[in-house]
C-alpha cells in the first residue's frame, strides 16, 4: 500500500503563520486541517570543560511553569541554522560555542506545522558575553552535570519534550545510546 499526499483545494490565513487548507484525501471526502508557518528552531546541548550542561530557565505560559531547557530559539528567514544556534546560545547564556555540530532534525508536530528543529552540540562552551533578551524573555542560566541531566530526564524534572529529544539525538552523537 502507498500513501497518497492530500491534495490542496485552496488555502487562506486566518493571521499571519496560521492557515488552513482545504484538503481532499485519496478516498475523495475533503476537510480543511490548521497548519502553523512557525519559522525553524535550533536548540543547543552545550557542555562546558568540566562536562556541565548549560540549561536556561524560563516561564512557559502554555503550561504556567518555569522549566529548565536548552538554550535556543528561532532561526531567521536568512540565517544558517548553525548560525542561529550559536547566536541563540549566547543571547540567552552568555556562552560561547567553540566546538559545535548539528546531531540531528526534528519535526516538532509534523501534523500541524512545517517546521524543523535543528539539534546542535556544543563542547567545551565558555561564558564570554552577556545575556541579551528579547522583550518577553527573563532567563536564568544553570549548569548541571550532565549525568544529572540524564537522571532528572528519567525522574521526569526535565519535561521539556522536544529538549529531551535533542538532548536523546546529542546522547546518541556522544556515544551514549546505542
Amino acid at each position: 500500500m502507498s500513501l497518497t499526499p492530500w491534495k490542496v483545494l485552496s488555502s487562506r490565513h486566518i493571521r499571519p503563520r496560521f492557515r488552513i487548507d482545504k484538503v481532499q484525501l485519496s478516498n475523495g471526502k475533503t476537510f480543511e486541517p490548521m497548519v502553523f508557518e512557525f519559522r525553524n528552531w535550533a536548540n543547543v546541548l552545550a557542555l562546558t570543560k568540566e562536562n556541565e550542561v548549560v540549561l536556561v530557565k524560563q516561564y512557559r505560559h502554555g503550561v504556567q511553569e518555569s522549566l529548565l531547557e536548552l538554550p535556543g530559539g528561532i532561526i531567521e528567514d536568512d540565517e544558517d541554522p548553525l548560525d542561529g544556534a550559536r547566536r541563540e546560545l549566547m543571547e540567552e547564556t552568555g556562552y560561547l560555542a567553540k566546538d559545535i555540530v548539528e546531531v540531528g532534525r526534528i519535526y516538532p508536530n509534523p501534523a500541524i506545522q512545517h517546521n524543523t528543529l535543528f539539534c546542535y552540540v556544543a563542547t567545551d562552551v565558555e561564558p564570554l558575553g552577556q545575556q541579551h533578551f528579547d522583550e518577553t524573555e527573563e532567563i536564568e542560566v544553570h549548569l548541571v552535570p550532565l549525568e544529572e541531566l540524564i537522571e532528572m530526564t528519567r525522574r521526569g524534572e526535565f519535561q521539556h519534550a522536544l529538549h529531551v529529544a535533542v538532548l536523546f539525538q546529542a546522547l546518541a552523537h556522544l556515544g551514549r545510546v546505542k
